[in-house]
């Protein structure tokens, strides 16, 4: 029963990845014309329809949206928020591979806030691995390269605030079901999108030299052409975002998060063939830094849990 349970999480895991994939692709090639609040509402709102259209299916009718944890919700989206709108800004001034790259950058940098705010004691091969993979970054970084830098930097902040909602959607696991959590991040994509697009829809804040051009265009009615993406974009989040978050509900952290790395792949794919852009030298040196680091992390973190484990079972055995 429990092999089945973390087969599933880890299904989960990775098929909600190589969806979220679909996601930045559509998102990337949007970048260039539309404001990145105006893409989010479009995108929430076709996700809203799926995830609702699950709730009819499932004939819970609305129960399932019910919580008695309205305020920890509220702070786990605005964490996805702030998440998503760094991602995607720096997203919008890097290929997609080296953005992906640098957010898998992740349980790195969460291992390095362990030992600086939890004072968490850490081993010299956790060290180490933590020091590969900021080296990782920074060669990702690529130091001189202004327009670059702050983007990662973006991206660097994203991977963090990700980590965090994810430990926010285990913490809610006990009482909250992944249809739940999913529902009110959209909800409240879609209720800051309107408002920001009440505020700065109209352009007035709009500099396309700027590193936050892509967040304060005008809104614009997308042709038929595009409309693809947008739908695209929407469905991929609304079935991904149901996918993964079950899987941290259910799943531990430490099993599934190696999965997500299946993304990595999809996104030098998804540079290749839609963008025409593949990592150089430089690039492929930071990417293998970066995963090669933050997976011997995730494996370190499950072994002494592991290990933690099953020394209090033999103490307790001894009692």
């Amino acid at each position: 029963m429990a092999r089945s349970k973390a087969l599933t999480g880890i299904l989960l895991a990775a098929g909600g990845s190589l969806v979220f994939s679909v996601n930045d692709l559509s998102i990337k090639v949007l970048s260039d014309a539309y404001a990145l609040h105006q893409i989010i509402l479009i995108r929430a709102l076709v996700a809203m329809g799926f995830i609702l259209s699950v709730i009819a299916w499932s004939g819970h009718g609305l129960r399932p949206l019910l919580t008695r944890r309205p305020g920890t919700h509220l702070l786990r989206v605005g964490i996805v928020m702030v998440s998503n709108v760094t991602f995607f800004v720096g997203l919008a001034k890097m290929p997609l591979a080296d953005a992906v790259a640098v957010a898998y950058v992740s349980p790195i940098v969460v291992t390095l806030l362990s030992i600086l705010f939890l004072r968490e004691r850490v081993g010299p091969r956790r060290w180490a691995a933590v020091m590969v993979g900021m080296l990782g970054v920074l060669v990702m970084l690529r130091p001189g390269l202004g327009v670059i830098q702050p983007a990662a930097i973006l991206v660097l902040i994203s991977a963090v605030l990700y980590a965090a909602g994810n430990l926010f959607a285990r913490h809610l696991g006990d009482t909250e079901s992944a249809t739940t959590l999913t529902f009110y991040v959209q909800a409240g994509f879609i209720t800051v999108s309107l408002a920001m697009g009440l505020w700065s829809g109209d352009g007035h804040l709009a500099d396309e030299s700027s590193l936050w051009a892509f967040l304060f265009r005008p809104w614009i009615w997308p042709p038929v052409a595009d409309w693809p993406y947008f739908l695209a974009t929407g469905l991929s989040v609304g079935l991904g975002g149901l996918m993964v978050t079950q899987a941290y509900r259910t799943t531990e952290a430490g099993l599934i998060a190696p999965f997500e790395y299946v993304g990595m792949p999809m996104a030098i794919l998804w540079g290749l063939v839609v963008f025409g852009t593949f990592p150089d030298t430089t690039g492929w040196a930071g990417i293998a830094l970066i995963c090669g680091s933050g997976l011997y992390v995730i494996w370190r973190e499950a072994v002494r849990k592991r290990d933690a484990e099953e020394r209090a079972t033999e103490w307790e055995a001894g009692l």
